[in-house]
């Protein structure tokens, strides 16, 4: 999708629609082989229940004025390409800038893979040992307000135990008297 041949009202038409769907951030900063900035568009994933024609598909994209409409092969793969997660050479989009509309949920997506979680888990351990964390609670804190996105989920869904033993191991260790 362009600013420039959108519709002004796009998203409302989307949302009318009762299609979850994902919006990435304003791709305002990719730029070409030349180095030059490509022209300012967004990413989005319509999420359907079930499987629709192409001509289903590009009746909506028509009414958006958008580019030709394309099967995701992955929505987890696609997800991170609207941030360019795996790409550290292209500009690194904000997640707190990515979309969810109509129910559609980027979280499940965007969740660790095993060897990413054990980098997280390895991360946050470095992190309590480097800042005399010696109370679960001032960690959780901080992971809550600083880093939402990654280690909150982590210490709430599966990683708990590891993170508070190794608070616990630090406060006994003397690591705790730093903070």
């Amino acid at each position: 999708m362009y600013p420039d041949s959108a519709p002004t009202d796009w998203r409302d038409i989307l949302d009318e629609l009762c299609i979850p769907w994902i919006e990435s951030p304003l791709h305002d900063k990719d730029t070409d082989g030349n180095g030059e900035i490509k022209k300012a568009h967004w990413h989005v994933m319509l999420v359907f229940d079930s499987v629709k024609a192409y001509e289903q598909v590009k009746e909506i994209t028509d009414r958006l004025n958008s580019p030709i409409p394309q099967r995701v092969q992955s929505a987890r793969a696609q997800v991170r390409y609207f941030l360019h997660l795996d790409n550290p050479d292209k500009y690194q989009y904000d997640r707190a800038d990515l979309r969810e509309h109509c129910g559609a949920d980027v979280t499940e997506l965007l969740k660790p893979t095993s060897s990413s979680r054990y980098q997280l888990i390895r991360e946050m351990i470095g992190f309590i040992r480097d800042n005399g964390i010696s109370e679960f609670i001032d960690f959780a804190d901080y992971a809550a307000n600083h880093r939402y996105d990654d280690w909150f989920p982590l210490i709430c869904d599966n990683s708990a135990i590891i993170i508070r033993e190794a608070v616990r191991s630090n406060r006994h260790k003397g690591g705790g008297d730093r903070a």
